[in-house]
């Protein structure tokens, strides 16, 4: 059988139930989101004189789910506009509509006796070959399929998404005994396709993968600091990201999650282990305490942290009393931070005797020992457990991975030492003379499989670009950027100066790889796999040339990027820019003229110079007004005026779009550009884009005169930044700012309609962009952006 999804619906309109369907809408699926009917009427309701039976009672649960997506931060929805894509129903009335939908997901309360009536329900409306998954978290999967008929059990499986679905990676797929192989073959590869998730097939064990090895690790963690003395904050300074776990670390988490939601998460697995195990899962009496006092966390406004004024307490788990958070200060700390990569800082700080390395190691062992005895019981093997860490916990190394960091040798001698029992697992494979959990076949990443190294399966459209340079070299690299062979024709430009930020050694590899790709290539993809795809310009080099006045020296710089930006417009290969996370400034001018973009679903991309003081400088006006006028239709008249304003108002307020989507709406894409909802995906949906063009018979664009606005124009423009100079919105530097702007939007001082070269907004744009560099009062923002990492207002 073919399965295809197109329309899905979701039963439970809780915050999960909610962020799924909204997911789903982002991804462009219809989806239907029912509840339960009220029982009684609200006050609300009562006033307008609505009975029980009224459709908007009878669907409140679901409907107000939609109004809090709109409220919700992070937003769960990636345009506002996708709501539309949802329609609201409940259980008494709207169950006969899941015939018409491919997909069912029950994402109802933990209750097994709730579900299963609830199944009863589906099997009798449900067309046969539908698919029906759980989102549970940890209700078994065979318990819940029981009953149920032949068809509804050979479609019936657990998908479980993590919360916010929009945005966290994992997705855990869990066939019941009676799943149809073929059903979680199509959901594994329409969950990195389609939903754009890291999938990992788990077992119907209790809480799955990450949640049950993630619970360990924090119960541990809170028996290591009370049994080491250690305090909420010491603990949190050394279990974040110089370990390569999330900011959050241990404690900020537990508040993030609500420490309730985590206790019930801990007795699930409680309650279905015995022994030792089972001990590891008793929550401490004086996190009860806390749930008991209602101190549940950010949602409750305290829990292990609670803010005071401007000063954030944590508190003291013997007395429950808040003090000032404490780090902890020793000499393998500072080791770490000199040591390079993550793998030399964990080992550094994991063997140091002193109190960071003892609780470190304590928290280690047994997590690493626990993940091992779980391998075969909860996963097939040892990546789907390090992915499931990965992804839903936000470690950038799983426990295997850690375990190749600390040396596994060396770790097992010492846990030995210790009298701690090495799982025989890892014993047989030191005997068999392995001595790692990863290694490498013909440049490609292998693992341990119990027996021998086998390749990891990848995924085709999955291209890990560290892995295939080291496998295939590249063309030609400097300080800042690599331009790497991907085959088919394609080449790619990756940007790697740090923060992606852009400078002369940038600029000089996008002149290369132009020429290269037009002798010899079908087209040119610009991306990278960085934190994020740029930045912006070199910030403190444009800085230190300004105080020194090398106002020449930044006059040749900002035009040699304005000619890399028309090199790339007028390439004669098509040019795919795949950009991601931020995107700005510099980042965006890069994009904004390249014949296709490809975009992520978390794509934040706007022009922010503003925010130092300063404007676009490498053609952005100019590319940002010309995008404008290429979305409007052919043949309409068109007021130029409208679109200057647009275009000044996005630049002036440095306007960031919050995902791919909000950059479409923005102008910054248009309906041609492409989004990779899984980001994995991008490099090689921008180089099928890449060939796309080529094979179209791709042609460069033809110079043509673009008409502006003039002084007209700029007159209104400068009126409204006089208006918000009067109310108080703005300072009189960010009236000279916007002045600036508004000549270079508006094609300096020619009539209304005139149509001007690109070169000569070109200039516009470079003069605005030097004279402001040489303010003080530009340079004093310039200098506390790169200081504190924020605007200032002068």
């Amino acid at each position: 059988m073919t399965y295809n999804i197109k329309k899905a619906a979701v039963l439970g309109s809780g915050v999960m139930g909610s962020g799924i369907a909204a997911h789903l809408a982002n991804i462009g699926i219809p989806t239907l989101l029912l509840d339960i009917a009220p029982k009684e009427l609200t006050k609300e309701e009562e006033a307008k004189g609505l009975s029980l039976e009224h459709p908007a009672v009878r669907n409140r649960f679901a409907q107000g789910a939609l109004q809090k997506l709109l409220k919700q931060k992070p937003a769960p929805l990636t345009s506002k506009k996708n709501l539309a894509l949802l329609t609201v129903g409940n259980f008494e009335d709207d169950l006969e509509k899941l015939k018409d939908v491919d997909w069912i997901i029950e994402v109802v309360v933990e209750n097994l006796a709730i579900k299963q009536n609830l199944y009863e329900k589906i099997d009798a409306e449900r067309t046969p070959g539908t698919i029906i998954s759980s989102n549970t978290s940890g209700i078994s999967i065979d318990a819940m399929a029981e009953g149920r008929s032949a068809d509804f059990q050979k479609h019936f499986l657990g998908t479980h998404f993590f919360n916010p679905p929009r945005y966290l990676k994992l997705w855990e797929v869990i066939p019941a005994k009676t799943t149809a192989p073929e059903v979680v073959s199509f959901m594994k590869t329409f969950g990195e396709d389609v939903l754009g998730k890291g999938v990992v097939l788990a077992k119907d064990t209790p809480n799955f993968i990450a949640n049950r090895i993630g619970t360990y690790g924090l119960l541990i963690t809170l028996q290591e600091m009370m049994k080491g003395g250690y305090s909420v904050g010491e603990v949190d300074s050394v279990t974040g990201p110089i370990i390569g776990r999330p900011k959050s670390a241990t404690f900020r988490t537990l508040d993030v999650v609500g420490l309730d939601t985590f206790i019930h998460v801990a007795k699930n697995v409680y309650d279905q282990t015995t022994g030792a195990e089972q001990q590891v899962f008793v929550v401490p009496e004086f996190l009860q305490k806390m749930v008991e006092k209602g101190w549940l966390g950010a949602k409750s406004g305290q829990g292990f942290f609670i803010k005071q004024g401007k000063n954030i307490l944590e508190i003291d788990p013997s007395t429950l009393e808040y003090s000032p958070v404490k780090k902890l200060k020793t000499p393998s700390i500072e080791m770490a931070k000199q040591a390079r990569g993550l793998a030399n800082k964990v080992k550094a700080l994991a063997y140091a005797k002193d109190r960071t390395g003892e609780l470190l190691w304590n928290i280690f062992a047994p997590t690493l020992i626990y993940s091992a005895q779980l391998h075969g019981e909860i996963a097939d093997d040892i990546v789907a457990i390090d992915n499931a860490m990965k992804w839903g916990f936000g470690w950038q190394q799983g426990p295997f991975e850690t375990w190749d960091a600390l040396g596994v040798k060396d770790s097992v001698s010492k846990m030995e030492a210790e009298g701690l029992e090495v799982p025989a697992f890892v014993k047989e494979m030191l005997a068999n003379g392995f001595d790692t959990f990863y290694s490498e076949i013909d440049g490609d990443l292998a693992f341990y499989n119990g027996a021998e190294y086998v390749k990891v399966p990848v995924n085709e459209k999955e291209i890990n670009l560290k892995r295939y340079k080291k496998k295939h070299g590249v063309i030609k690299s400097n300080t800042g950027a690599s331009l790497i062979d991907l085959g088919d024709g394609i080449a790619l430009l990756e940007f790697h100066s740090q923060s992606n930020a852009i400078g002369l050694d940038i600029i000089q590899m996008i002149n290369f790889a132009i020429d290269e790709v037009e002798a010899n290539y079908k087209g040119l993809v610009i991306g990278n796999q960085g934190k994020n795809f740029c930045v912006g310009a070199n910030l403190g080099m444009i800085l230190v040339e300004a105080q020194d006045d090398n106002i020449f020296e930044l006059d040749f710089t900002i035009k040699a990027f304005q000619d890399a930006m028309q090199k790339i417009k007028y390439s004669g290969k098509p040019v795919v820019a795949a950009p991601f996370g931020m995107t700005l400034g510099g980042g965006a001018e890069v994009c904004l003229p390249a014949a296709h973009i490809q975009a992520t679903m978390e794509t934040y991309m706007g022009l922010v110079e503003v925010g130092v003081g300063l404007i676009p400088g490498g053609g952005g006006n100019k590319a940002l007004y010309e995008k404008f006028l290429k979305g409007l239709p052919k043949g309409v008249e068109v007021d130029y005026q409208t679109i200057a304003n647009k275009v000044f108002e996005t630049i002036a307020t440095a306007k960031v779009s919050t995902s791919g989507e909000e950059a479409c709406d923005n102008n910054f894409l248009n309906f041609a550009d492409g989004i990779s909802v899984n980001p994995d995906h991008q490099i090689y949906d921008a180089k099928q884009a890449a060939l796309a063009l080529y094979e179209g018979g791709y042609l460069p664009p033809v110079p043509t005169k673009i008409p502006v606005t003039g002084a007209s124009g700029y007159g209104t423009l400068v009126i409204g930044a006089q208006g918000m100079l009067q109310s108080g919105f703005i300072s009189e530097h960010d009236l000279k700012i916007a002045k600036k702007l508004a000549y270079v939007i508006a094609g300096g001082k020619v009539p209304y309609g005139t149509l001007v070269d690109e070169q000569y907004l070109l200039n516009l744009e470079r003069e605005a962009f030097l004279s402001l560099v040489a303010d003080p009062l530009s340079q004093q923002r310039m200098q506390h952006m790169l200081l504190k990492g924020k605007p200032l207002r002068n």
